[in-house]
């Protein structure tokens, strides 16, 4: 198994390995992106981060997410209420891992 990383972004905690492919909460970058909140890389643990450490990873589109759909009802009082929502997500190819 080769080595892998955990790192945070939009609020998220992602484990990735190099040239996995992650969906992550909306970034304004194009090309190629760095993360330096790295948690976790292998067996090494951060205190919360580790310092020096990067996940590089390049941008390879911007996009919506599935529709998630919001159904709210009252039973016998004759509501209902449907709506739905697209998350803007960016996809991403993980490049690199560097302790």
């Amino acid at each position: 198994m080769s080595t892998y990383a955990i790192f945070q972004t939009g609020g998220k905690q992602y484990r990735v390995c190099e040239g996995d492919i992650v969906k992550v909460e909306k970034l304004d970058a194009t090309g190629s992106v760095e993360f330096d909140k790295v948690l976790m890389v292998g067996d090494k643990v951060g205190n919360p981060f580790i310092a020096g450490a990067k996940v590089v990873a390049d941008v390879i589109e911007q996009k919506r997410d599935d529709k998630v759909l919001v159904f709210k009802k009252k039973r016998r009082q004759n509501y209902r209420r449907t709506a739905g929502h697209r998350q803007f997500i960016t996809v991403l190819k993980i490049k690199s891992i560097k302790a």
